[in-house]
Protein backbone atom coordinates (compact mmCIF):
# COMPACT_ATOMS: atom_id res chain seq x y z
CA UNK A 1 0.00 0.00 0.00
CA UNK A 2 2.47 2.52 1.42
CA UNK A 3 6.16 2.05 0.85
CA UNK A 4 8.74 4.08 2.22
CA UNK A 5 12.78 3.81 1.39
CA UNK A 6 15.37 5.70 2.96
CA UNK A 7 13.73 9.29 3.08
CA UNK A 8 15.78 11.97 3.70
CA UNK A 9 14.15 15.77 3.92
CA UNK A 10 14.84 19.18 6.00
CA UNK A 11 13.47 22.61 5.76
CA UNK A 12 15.44 25.51 5.06
CA UNK A 13 18.84 23.27 5.12
CA UNK A 14 17.96 22.00 8.39
CA UNK A 15 17.71 17.96 7.75
CA UNK A 16 14.54 16.42 9.80
CA UNK A 17 14.36 13.25 8.62
CA UNK A 18 17.29 11.14 8.32
CA UNK A 19 16.55 7.92 6.66
CA UNK A 20 13.03 6.62 7.14
CA UNK A 21 12.04 3.25 5.86
CA UNK A 22 8.62 2.21 6.40
CA UNK A 23 5.84 -0.14 5.05
CA UNK A 24 2.30 -0.41 5.41
CA UNK A 25 0.25 -3.04 3.70
CA UNK A 26 -3.35 -2.88 3.22
CA UNK A 27 -5.91 -3.63 6.31
CA UNK A 28 -3.04 -2.49 8.75
CA UNK A 29 -2.78 0.30 11.63
CA UNK A 30 0.41 1.61 12.39
CA UNK A 31 1.27 4.38 14.97
CA UNK A 32 4.44 6.41 15.00
CA UNK A 33 5.36 8.15 18.64
CA UNK A 34 8.03 9.97 19.86
CA UNK A 35 9.33 13.25 21.33
CA UNK A 36 8.95 16.59 20.03
CA UNK A 37 11.07 17.87 17.31
CA UNK A 38 11.71 14.18 16.46
CA UNK A 39 10.12 14.70 12.73
CA UNK A 40 6.51 12.77 13.03
CA UNK A 41 4.56 15.93 11.46
CA UNK A 42 7.07 16.46 8.70
CA UNK A 43 6.92 12.72 7.94
CA UNK A 44 2.92 13.13 7.58
CA UNK A 45 3.53 16.45 5.70
CA UNK A 46 6.10 14.97 2.99
CA UNK A 47 3.53 11.41 2.85
CA UNK A 48 0.80 14.12 1.74
CA UNK A 49 3.06 16.42 -0.90
CA UNK A 50 3.77 19.71 1.20
CA UNK A 51 6.40 21.46 -0.75
CA UNK A 52 7.51 23.60 2.44
CA UNK A 53 9.95 20.51 2.83
CA UNK A 54 12.89 19.50 0.67
CA UNK A 55 13.54 15.87 -0.20
CA UNK A 56 17.15 14.97 -0.69
CA UNK A 57 16.91 11.97 -0.61
CA UNK A 58 14.71 8.85 -0.90
CA UNK A 59 11.25 7.32 -2.36
CA UNK A 60 7.47 7.62 -1.38
CA UNK A 61 6.07 4.52 -3.01
CA UNK A 62 1.86 3.91 -3.30
CA UNK A 63 0.44 0.59 -4.57
CA UNK A 64 3.81 0.23 -6.27
CA UNK A 65 3.82 4.07 -8.07
CA UNK A 66 6.10 6.17 -7.21
CA UNK A 67 4.71 9.57 -5.94
CA UNK A 68 7.75 12.09 -4.61
CA UNK A 69 7.57 13.96 -7.47
CA UNK A 70 3.37 14.11 -7.52
CA UNK A 71 1.49 17.38 -6.05
CA UNK A 72 0.11 17.33 -3.30
CA UNK A 73 -3.36 16.98 -5.36
CA UNK A 74 -2.33 14.45 -7.47
CA UNK A 75 -1.30 12.60 -3.91
CA UNK A 76 -4.73 13.31 -2.73
CA UNK A 77 -6.85 12.14 -5.99
CA UNK A 78 -4.26 9.06 -5.88
CA UNK A 79 -5.73 8.17 -2.27
CA UNK A 80 -3.55 9.68 -0.03
CA UNK A 81 -5.64 11.50 3.40
CA UNK A 82 -3.67 13.76 5.87
CA UNK A 83 -6.43 14.84 9.09
CA UNK A 84 -4.66 18.27 9.65
CA UNK A 85 -3.60 19.44 13.25
CA UNK A 86 -5.47 22.42 12.77
CA UNK A 87 -7.75 22.00 9.98
CA UNK A 88 -8.31 25.10 8.42
CA UNK A 89 -11.36 27.49 8.50
CA UNK A 90 -13.47 28.56 5.41
CA UNK A 91 -16.53 30.91 5.86
CA UNK A 92 -19.05 30.75 3.08
CA UNK A 93 -18.73 27.10 2.35
CA UNK A 94 -20.71 24.93 3.90
CA UNK A 95 -19.58 21.12 4.79
CA UNK A 96 -21.78 19.82 1.91
CA UNK A 97 -20.34 22.08 -0.68
CA UNK A 98 -17.19 21.66 0.38
CA UNK A 99 -17.51 17.81 -0.19
CA UNK A 100 -19.30 17.61 -3.22
CA UNK A 101 -16.69 19.57 -4.74
CA UNK A 102 -14.18 17.73 -3.44
CA UNK A 103 -15.25 14.39 -4.39
CA UNK A 104 -16.46 15.19 -7.82
CA UNK A 105 -12.78 17.02 -8.71
CA UNK A 106 -11.17 13.61 -7.56
CA UNK A 107 -13.54 11.71 -9.78
CA UNK A 108 -12.75 14.56 -12.55
CA UNK A 109 -9.27 13.75 -12.25
CA UNK A 110 -9.73 9.71 -12.53
CA UNK A 111 -11.05 10.38 -15.68
CA UNK A 112 -14.84 9.47 -14.26
CA UNK A 113 -17.94 11.90 -14.38
CA UNK A 114 -19.44 13.73 -11.83
CA UNK A 115 -21.43 11.82 -8.99
CA UNK A 116 -25.21 12.16 -9.50
CA UNK A 117 -26.50 14.52 -7.19
CA UNK A 118 -29.71 12.12 -5.91
CA UNK A 119 -26.18 9.38 -5.69
CA UNK A 120 -23.96 12.16 -3.82
CA UNK A 121 -27.18 12.93 -0.96
CA UNK A 122 -27.55 9.13 -0.06
CA UNK A 123 -23.88 8.97 0.16
CA UNK A 124 -23.87 11.82 2.33
CA UNK A 125 -26.21 11.04 4.39
CA UNK A 126 -25.31 7.22 4.65
CA UNK A 127 -21.82 8.73 6.27
CA UNK A 128 -23.17 11.15 8.29
CA UNK A 129 -25.50 8.65 9.99
CA UNK A 130 -22.28 5.92 10.19
CA UNK A 131 -20.55 8.95 12.31
CA UNK A 132 -23.35 10.13 14.07
CA UNK A 133 -23.27 13.31 12.64
CA UNK A 134 -26.23 15.70 13.30
CA UNK A 135 -27.77 16.95 9.82
CA UNK A 136 -27.19 20.64 10.75
CA UNK A 137 -23.93 20.47 11.28
CA UNK A 138 -23.00 19.79 7.27
CA UNK A 139 -25.22 22.91 6.18
CA UNK A 140 -22.18 24.98 8.54
CA UNK A 141 -19.51 26.50 7.25
CA UNK A 142 -16.10 24.78 7.18
CA UNK A 143 -14.51 24.80 10.39
CA UNK A 144 -15.89 28.41 11.26
CA UNK A 145 -17.51 28.19 14.33
CA UNK A 146 -16.65 24.31 15.43
CA UNK A 147 -15.24 22.82 18.73
CA UNK A 148 -11.86 21.21 18.23
CA UNK A 149 -14.13 18.05 18.86
CA UNK A 150 -16.40 19.47 15.79
CA UNK A 151 -13.28 20.41 13.16
CA UNK A 152 -11.58 16.52 13.70
CA UNK A 153 -15.01 14.18 13.27
CA UNK A 154 -15.74 16.42 10.17
CA UNK A 155 -12.18 15.46 8.98
CA UNK A 156 -13.11 12.00 9.81
CA UNK A 157 -16.36 12.67 7.78
CA UNK A 158 -14.14 13.63 5.41
CA UNK A 159 -12.48 10.62 4.85
CA UNK A 160 -15.77 8.71 5.00
CA UNK A 161 -16.78 10.29 1.97
CA UNK A 162 -13.35 10.26 0.24
CA UNK A 163 -12.38 6.71 0.73
CA UNK A 164 -8.88 6.89 0.48
CA UNK A 165 -6.08 4.30 0.23
CA UNK A 166 -3.97 5.43 3.05
CA UNK A 167 -5.25 7.68 5.75
CA UNK A 168 -2.97 9.95 7.79
CA UNK A 169 -3.99 11.08 11.02
CA UNK A 170 -1.49 13.56 12.24
CA UNK A 171 -1.86 14.17 16.29
CA UNK A 172 -6.15 13.92 15.69
CA UNK A 173 -6.19 13.87 19.88
CA UNK A 174 -4.71 16.83 19.83
CA UNK A 175 -7.03 19.16 22.27
CA UNK A 176 -9.81 16.55 22.22
CA UNK A 177 -11.78 15.50 25.73
CA UNK A 178 -12.60 12.35 25.91
CA UNK A 179 -15.96 12.00 24.54
CA UNK A 180 -14.46 13.65 21.02
CA UNK A 181 -11.65 11.62 21.48
CA UNK A 182 -14.07 8.53 21.48
CA UNK A 183 -16.15 9.64 18.48
CA UNK A 184 -13.43 10.28 16.59
CA UNK A 185 -11.95 6.87 17.28
CA UNK A 186 -15.14 4.82 16.62
CA UNK A 187 -15.18 6.66 13.21
CA UNK A 188 -12.22 5.56 12.10
CA UNK A 189 -12.57 2.16 13.23
CA UNK A 190 -15.99 1.97 11.14
CA UNK A 191 -13.83 3.00 8.53
CA UNK A 192 -10.69 0.89 8.04
CA UNK A 193 -11.18 -2.08 6.24
CA UNK A 194 -8.99 -4.45 3.86
CA UNK A 195 -8.68 -2.06 1.05
CA UNK A 196 -7.17 1.06 2.67
CA UNK A 197 -4.78 1.47 5.92
CA UNK A 198 -4.72 3.98 8.25
CA UNK A 199 -1.26 5.80 9.86
CA UNK A 200 -1.43 7.44 13.38
CA UNK A 201 0.90 9.80 14.24
CA UNK A 202 0.65 11.10 18.36
CA UNK A 203 2.60 11.91 21.34
CA UNK A 204 -0.27 9.82 23.74
CA UNK A 205 -1.29 6.01 24.28
CA UNK A 206 -4.51 7.25 24.89
CA UNK A 207 -5.69 7.52 21.19
CA UNK A 208 -4.34 3.90 21.25
CA UNK A 209 -6.75 2.75 23.37
CA UNK A 210 -9.49 3.09 21.13
CA UNK A 211 -7.65 2.77 17.63
CA UNK A 212 -5.15 -0.44 18.47
CA UNK A 213 -1.95 -0.18 15.71
CA UNK A 214 -1.28 -3.34 13.96
CA UNK A 215 2.70 -1.98 14.64
CA UNK A 216 4.35 0.84 16.67
CA UNK A 217 7.13 2.66 15.64
CA UNK A 218 9.45 5.16 17.62
CA UNK A 219 11.25 8.03 15.71
CA UNK A 220 14.00 10.07 17.16
CA UNK A 221 16.00 12.71 15.67
CA UNK A 222 14.34 11.59 12.59
CA UNK A 223 14.93 7.90 12.28
CA UNK A 224 12.92 4.95 13.57
CA UNK A 225 14.35 3.66 16.02
CA UNK A 226 12.66 0.68 17.76
CA UNK A 227 9.40 -1.14 15.90
CA UNK A 228 6.48 -3.35 17.64
CA UNK A 229 3.18 -3.83 18.48
CA UNK A 230 0.84 -2.15 20.55
CA UNK A 231 2.47 -3.38 23.26
CA UNK A 232 4.85 -1.60 22.70
CA UNK A 233 3.12 1.78 23.20
CA UNK A 234 2.08 0.52 26.60
CA UNK A 235 5.65 0.58 27.42
CA UNK A 236 6.35 4.08 26.23
CA UNK A 237 3.46 5.04 28.45
CA UNK A 238 5.05 3.69 31.08
CA UNK A 239 9.04 4.07 30.94
CA UNK A 240 8.83 7.55 28.58
CA UNK A 241 11.30 8.08 25.77
CA UNK A 242 14.49 7.66 27.33
CA UNK A 243 14.62 4.36 28.43
CA UNK A 244 14.96 3.86 23.91
CA UNK A 245 17.70 6.75 24.17
CA UNK A 246 20.09 4.73 26.84
CA UNK A 247 19.26 1.24 25.09
CA UNK A 248 20.35 3.24 21.93
CA UNK A 249 23.81 4.90 23.35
Amino acid sequence: MLQIKNLHASVEDKEILKGINLEIKAGEVHAIMGPNGAGKSTLSSIIAGNENYEVSQGEIFLDGEEISEFAPEERAHKGVFLSFQYPVEIPGVSVTNFIKTAINESRKANGKEEMPANEMLKLIREKAELLEMDRKFLSRSLNEGFSGGEKKRNEIFQMAMLEPKIAILDETDSGLDIDALRIVANGVNKLKNENNAVLVITHYQRLLDYIVPDFVHVLMDGKIVKSGTAALALELEEKGYDWIKNELN
